[in-house]
């Protein structure tokens, strides 16, 4: 698996993307939605990469700077045919290894609390991130779950 640097220009990322906004909205209510769309994700805080695979797209990943020291993973998400095969695993990897590049001294993310969300939450303790309370602007939200990892 690849992983590049996307402006997000690409059909298949653009509608991987919209895809991603449309079951958010199924799964929370509006004012729990907090994913990003395209013109969000090219915001100079926001660094956006793509995971590829024999010129297939298979999933992608952000991250979000919230101060120097503090980042934000942001837009994870794995196309569902290739669910299950760690393309998660390899992005968040590849986001902790760009935090870490960076210098954060911690890496936070917001996630569902619905049961949809439970294989992202797994995902993420596996990694080490721990429940925390609301960060950076969110608020607290029955729907959200916030987690945070010490680099």
């Amino acid at each position: 698996m690849d992983l590049l640097l996307d402006d997000l220009s690409g059909p298949a990322i653009r509608a991987l993307l919209e895809a991603h906004l449309r079951h958010m909205h199924t799964l929370s209510p509006p004012e729990s939605v907090h994913a990003m769309d395209v013109d969000r994700l090219r915001a100079p805080d926001v660094t956006f990469w793509s995971a590829w695979e024999a010129g297939v797209l298979l999933g992608c990943g952000a991250l979000r700077e919230l101060d120097p020291r503090h980042g934000e993973v942001k837009s994870m998400r794995t196309i569902d045919a290739h669910r299950g095969r760690g393309v998660a695993a390899g992005i968040l990897a590849h986001l902790l290894d760009r935090a870490r590049d960076r210098g954060y001294m911690r890496l936070s993310l917001e996630t569902g609390s619905m049961p949809a969300f439970a294989p992202a939450r797994r995902l993420y303790a596996r990694a080490g991130f721990e429940p925390c309370g609301p960060f950076g602007d969110y608020a607290e939200d029955p729907n959200s779950v916030f987690m945070t990892l010490t680099l």
